[in-house]
C-alpha cells in the first residue's frame, strides 16, 4: 500500500548534491532543463514549451510536498519525486508500505553519476527514516540510462506494464522493485 510521505522541511545531502523541497525561485533553473527536447520525453512528459507550463508544474511540486529539487553547486538540475505507485501492479505487496520513485536530470549533467547519487540518498531516507518496506521504480524499454541507474541502485526487474505518456503515446514499461530487506542486506555487506 502507498505510504504517506511529506518532504516539508527535509533536506538531504550527498557528496555533490542537495535534495530539498522546491521553491518559487527555482523557476528559471527548472525551465532551463525542462524545456530541452528529449529530457521529459525520457520520463513520459513532453518538454516544457513555456515558462507558464513550468510555473504550473513547479506550483504542483511545491503543493504536493513529495518531489525533491536536485541541486548541484547552487543550481537546480533535476527532480526526484516520491510518487504513489499503482497498487494493482503489485497486489502481493498490499500489506506492505511503499512508494515509487521518478527522476529527471538536466541533459547537461548526464553521465556524471549524479542521478544514482541522488536516488541512493532518497532510498536511504525512505527505508531508514520513513520506514518503507519497498520502493518501485520504472523505466521505458528504450531508456537505457534510467535502466542503468535503477540497476546501480539495486532495483530488480519484476514485470512489464504499459504506460500512457502525457503526450498520448503508450510505451512498454519495466517495473523494478527494491525491498528493504535486500537494501539492508546490501548495506550490511558493504
Amino acid at each position: 500500500m502507498n505510504a504517506e510521505i511529506d518532504i516539508t522541511g527535509i533536506t538531504l545531502t550527498t557528496g555533490r548534491l542537495t535534495l530539498r523541497p522546491w521553491r518559487k525561485s527555482d523557476i528559471d533553473d527548472f525551465y532551463e532543463y525542462a524545456s530541452v527536447e528529449g529530457v521529459g520525453e525520457m520520463a513520459g512528459w513532453a518538454h516544457h514549451r513555456s515558462k507558464d507550463e513550468t510555473q504550473a508544474i513547479l506550483d504542483m511540486f511545491i503543493e504536493g510536498r513529495k518531489t525533491f529539487a536536485i541541486e548541484h553547486e547552487g543550481k537546480v538540475i533535476g527532480s526526484l519525486g516520491i510518487e504513489m505507485y499503482d497498487e494493482r501492479l503489485l497486489p502481493q505487496l498490499s500489506d506492505k508500505q511503499g512508494r515509487e520513485l521518478g527522476f529527471v536530470l538536466s541533459k547537461a549533467y548526464w553521465g556524471r553519476g549524479l542521478t544514482p547519487e541522488a536516488v541512493n540518498e532518497v532510498i536511504r531516507w525512505l527505508f531508514d527514516e520513513q520506514g518503507l518496506d519497498f520502493i518501485v521504480c520504472r523505466h521505458f524499454a528504450d531508456n537505457a540510462q534510467s535502466k542503468r541507474v535503477q540497476q546501480k541502485c539495486g532495483f530488480k526487474f519484476i514485470k512489464y506494464s504499459k504506460y500512457k505518456t502525457t503526450y498520448g503515446e503508450v510505451k512498454t514499461d519495466h517495473v523494478n522493485l527494491l525491498l528493504k530487506s535486500e537494501y539492508t542486506k546490501k548495506s550490511e555487506e558493504a
